[in-house]
């Protein structure tokens, strides 16, 4: 029998051990995350929350495997794997799902921050009834933990859904909840917060009408608040100068002491006074700003409506002249390019909302047929590399291979012999594909990566060249519902992903 105790005794403490190693290995791992996350190392950061989350899971602390997780998942959803997010999200939900069984307590705390993650992946993506329904799970979890914090975040969470989707009424509704909560509590400095978000967050996605109705309504609560104030101080005062005067009507022995008060409070009155004038003053130079920087924005608007318009009608203007030069010279050559990219690239701007029609495309077929019509243009010595499955998957052929030969073509031109240039398909969910290309050339220069994909740039020698290739290649993935982007975590090199949600 004394055995036995001993048995178990001993096995709890080697428990308990147990235990408290796996507590520290997960503080240690988040402590070495937020270190790297401060210090933009985000592959690493994503490494070490995973191992956070997965020591705090088995140790079941909840709370901090679920803060860890998402973490880990949302550097994922930065750098678009999204499948990695998503199975994530699905693993720490479900060990809260435990959690919760084990304890016996529901956790709508902990599957707040789960939910919030999967919509802002949803809202990236546009999916737009998949967002509703997690904002709907999201408004149920934030009900359920009754806390202030989450309140406040899903008002703002709801904004963001709102906005995106072009609901700017409900946006401006969720908004203006927020900003009657902290009025109500008499914090103004968090409702002022709340509008400078919301100017931010208009500003951030380009929208002037948005910005301009936000930054109206700022200043009217702004102006308002002022009046509060005002008001405020001058019924604090008031309330001063009757009370004096009861005393005054109180004590008639202190006549002397009574007028000093009076005087007192008059000059109290007097600037109360100029300051309720100067905030006129202050209220009416707000006003005219105000109405300056609408007529700005409207300005604005129409200037970029005309720049437009010139954009789309240069290469008809260019041509007849070109017409009339000699087609074999360089410059004429690079002239009647630029004037075609031009079209291209205005003709797409015009036909964004005008989704290709896709069709059913064997992908290893259609990768060895492209990679075929640019061996020529490999220097020799070059290996060219095809990687992609015998499946079928739904794509607008012609524009998917017009962005490859591209790619290709500037991975040719840029590695030299000896390289290796590759042609990868990945499949990254039910309807979500993507096309890589990488090659071991040159690679890009970081000065250069922020307006890769941007035309108009810089100015450029055209016979080297107008950089409007990948501007357009970027445009036709935006037109096939997906996105062209540089892996910038790839250095041997460059590494050019296509995503495509079918």
């Amino acid at each position: 029998m004394k055995r036995v105790i001993s048995l178990l005794f001993l096995m709890a403490i080697c428990h308990l051990c147990l235990t408290a190693g796996a507590q520290e290995r997960g503080n240690d791992f988040e402590k070495q995350a937020r270190a790297s996350l401060s210090q933009k190392d985000y592959i690493r950061a994503r490494y070490l929350f995973l191992q956070a989350y997965n020591a705090f899971a088995a140790n079941e602390q909840y709370a901090q495997a679920t803060e860890c997780g998402v973490q880990a998942a949302a550097l994922y959803h930065r750098e678009n794997y999204y499948n990695e997010a998503f199975d994530l999200l699905y693993s720490v939900e479900r060990t809260i799902i435990g959690g919760e069984q084990k304890t016996g307590k529901e956790m709508p705390a902990l599957r707040y921050p789960v939910t919030r993650e999967r919509l802002r992946m949803y809202i990236k993506l546009r999916k737009t009834a998949s967002a509703k329904e997690q904002l709907s799970k999201l408004e149920g979890w934030a009900k359920a933990a009754k806390v202030d914090s989450l309140s406040t975040n899903l008002l703002y969470t709801q904004a963001n859904y709102y906005y995106t989707f072009g609901m700017n009424a409900q946006g401006d509704q969720a908004f203006k909840h927020l900003v009657e909560q902290y009025a109500q509590q008499a914090d103004y400095d968090k409702a002022e917060a709340c509008y400078q978000e919301l100017i931010g967050m208009s500003r951030r996605s380009g929208n002037t009408s948005m910005m301009a109705r936000a930054y109206s309504n700022y200043m009217a609560w702004h102006d308002s608040i002022a009046n509060i104030k005002a008001q405020q101080a001058y019924n604090a005062l008031k309330a001063q100068y009757d009370s004096s005067l009861q005393t005054i009507g109180e004590k008639d022995d202190a006549l002397a002491a009574r007028r000093y008060t009076i005087v007192g409070l008059c000059i109290l009155a007097a600037i109360l006074a100029g300051a309720l004038v100067l905030g006129g003053i202050v209220l009416l130079r707000f006003i005219a700003l105000n109405r300056k920087q609408q007529k700005s924005i409207r300005t604005l608007n129409e200037h970029l409506t005309l720049k437009t318009q010139f954009i789309s009608h240069i290469s008809a203007q260019m041509q007849p002249t070109l017409d009339t030069l000699d087609a074999n010279l360089p410059a004429v050559q690079a002239l009647q390019a630029f004037t075609a990219h031009i079209e291209e690239l205005s003709a797409l701007e015009d036909t964004l909302g005008e989704p290709y029609e896709l069709e059913e495309t064997n992908v290893a077929t259609f990768c060895e047929r492209v990679a075929d019509e640019v061996r020529s243009q490999v220097q020799e010595g070059v290996a060219l590399t095809v990687n992609a499955p015998k499946l079928n998957v739904r794509i607008n052929a012609e524009h998917v291979s017009k962005v490859l030969r591209h790619l290709l073509l500037n991975a040719a031109k840029h590695t030299p012999a000896e390289g290796k240039i590759w042609l990868d398909f990945k499949k990254r969910g039910a309807h979500t594909h993507q096309f890589v290309v990488t090659d071991t050339g040159c690679g890009i220069v970081e000065d250069s990566r922020a307006n890769l994909f941007k035309p108009f740039n810089a100015v450029r020698d055209l016979t080297q060249g107008d950089g409007l290739g990948l501007p357009i290649c970027s445009l036709e993935a935006t037109k096939m519902n997906g996105s062209l982007t540089l892996d910038p975590s790839y250095n041997k090199g460059a590494r050019f992903i296509l995503e495509l949600h079918a």
